[in-house]
C-alpha cells in the first residue's frame, strides 16, 4: 500500500493500532480498514471479500477433505499430526504477546502485580469454564478501568459487556450464535476464542470430535487469512458447506460493521483513558487464556505417539524460535509416517 501510495506509514500505524484495539480478527480488520479509508464503504466490502474468500474456500475444501466419513489413511495420520502440534502453536502465540503487554502495565509494583493476576484469571477460566471465559476477559478490563480512573473526574469509558453467553438449542440458529461469538467477543487474537468454540462445537453440540476440532484449528493456522477461519470447517462439520459460508459469514460481519461505523472515530477511542485501561487489564487475561488453551487442545489428543509430536512442535516453536506453519507441515508429515507404519491415527 505503501508503495502504490495509497496510505502512509504513518495511516497504517495507526491502523494496526486501531485494529488491535478491536474485537475480532485484527489482520482482517486492517484490510477492511485500509480498504475503507481509499473507497469508502463499497471499498471496506471490496477489500475485506478479497482477503476472506481465497483462504475460506481453500480451507473449506480441506475440511471437505479432512471430515469426509472415510478419508484415505493418509489424510487421517496428516490430521492427527498437525492436530498434535496445535497445542503448542496456542502457548507460542501467547508468549509472542507478553513483552507488549508487560510494557504497557507500566513499572509499578502494583500493577505488574495485577498483570500476573490477570494472566492467571485468563489460563485458568481457558483451562475450566470453556464458554464463559469472555466474562473473565471482560472483568479483568474493566476493573482495571476502575483502578486506573478511580477518582478521575472525566467520563469513564463506556465498554459493552459482552452479550449472555447462553445458545440457542441447536440447529441454524446455534451455529449461528457460535459464530457471532467468535467474531464479535474475540479479544487479543483468534486463539482466544478456541476455548469458546470447542465447548460449544464438541461438548454442547458435539458437531465433531475432539481431534476434529484440533485438525480444524490446524487447519486454520497453514491456510491464508486469520485463524478465525476455524469456525468454517466447525460450520461445515455441523451443516455442510452451507453450514460453512453461514458460519463464515456470521463471524466476520462484525468485523465489517466495527471498521465501517467506528472507523471516523478511532483517533478519539484510542485516545480515551478508559479504553486503553480496560485493554491494559483485559490483554493479559488473554495471554493467559490463549495459555490455558493449550490445557485442553493437549487433553483432546488420543495416542502416545501424538504427545511426541507436541514435545517436537514445542521445541520447534518455543525453542528454536521457529515458523508455525513449518511446525504443522512437519507434524502432519509425521503423521502420515506414523498411519503408514501402523500406529493409530483415528
Amino acid at each position: 500500500m505503501e508503495r502504490r501510495g495509497w496510505v502512509s506509514a504513518a495511516e497504517f500505524e495507526d491502523g494496526v493500532a486501531a485494529t488491535n484495539l478491536l474485537p475480532g480478527p485484527a489482520s482482517t480488520q486492517l484490510a477492511i480498514l485500509s480498504a475503507w479509508r481509499l473507497r469508502g464503504t463499497a471499498g471496506a466490502v471490496v477489500g475485506g471479500l478479497a482477503f476472506i474468500v481465497p483462504g475460506l474456500v481453500l480451507i473449506l475444501a480441506l475440511a471437505a477433505l479432512f471430515l469426509a466419513g472415510s478419508p484415505p489413511l493418509w489424510v487421517r495420520g496428516a490430521a492427527a499430526g498437525a492436530g498434535a502440534a496445535v497445542a503448542a502453536v496456542a502457548v507460542q502465540a501467547a508468549t509472542a504477546l507478553i513483552p507488549a503487554s508487560r510494557q504497557r502495565a507500566g513499572d509499578r509494583r502494583a500493577a505488574r502485580v495485577r498483570w500476573a493476576c490477570y494472566v492467571l484469571a485468563g489460563g485458568a477460566a481457558a483451562a475450566m469454564v470453556g464458554p464463559w471465559m469472555v466474562l473473565v476477559l471482560v472483568a479483568a478490563g474493566l476493573l482495571e478501568v476502575g483502578v486506573r480512573t478511580r477518582g478521575a473526574s472525566g467520563r469513564r469509558a463506556a465498554w459493552p459487556l459482552p452479550l449472555a453467553v447462553a445458545l440457542p438449542a441447536g440447529g441454524t440458529a446455534a451455529l449461528a450464535w457460535v459464530a457471532f461469538k467468535v467474531g464479535a467477543l474475540s479479544y487479543g487474537g483468534g486463539f482466544v476464542i478456541i476455548p469458546m468454540m470447542q465447548a460449544d462445537a464438541v461438548h454442547t453440540h458435539q458437531w465433531m470430535t475432539d481431534g476434529q476440532f484440533l485438525n480444524a484449528v490446524a487447519l486454520g493456522q497453514v491456510t491464508p487469512g486469520p485463524v478465525v477461519q476455524t469456525v468454517a470447517v466447525v460450520g461445515y462439520a455441523a451443516a455442510g458447506i452451507p453450514g460453512g459460508l453461514l458460519a463464515a459469514a456470521v463471524a466476520f460481519a462484525p468485523s465489517f460493521l466495527f471498521v465501517v461505523i467506528g472507523g471516523p472515530r478511532f483517533d478519539r477511542i484510542r485516545a480515551h483513558a478508559g479504553v486503553q485501561a480496560f485493554f491494559t487489564g483485559a490483554g493479559p487475561a488473554v495471554i493467559g487464556a490463549i495459555m490455558g488453551s493449550a490445557l485442553p487442545l493437549a487433553l483432546a489428543l488420543q495416542h502416545l505417539w501424538q504427545y511426541g509430536v507436541l514435545a517436537g512442535a514445542a521445541v520447534w516453536l518455543l525453542v528454536a524460535r521457529r515458523g508455525v506453519v513449518s511446525a504443522l507441515l512437519t507434524a502432519g508429515a509425521l503423521g502420515v509416517a506414523a498411519a503408514l507404519v501402523g500406529w493409530p491415527a483415528g
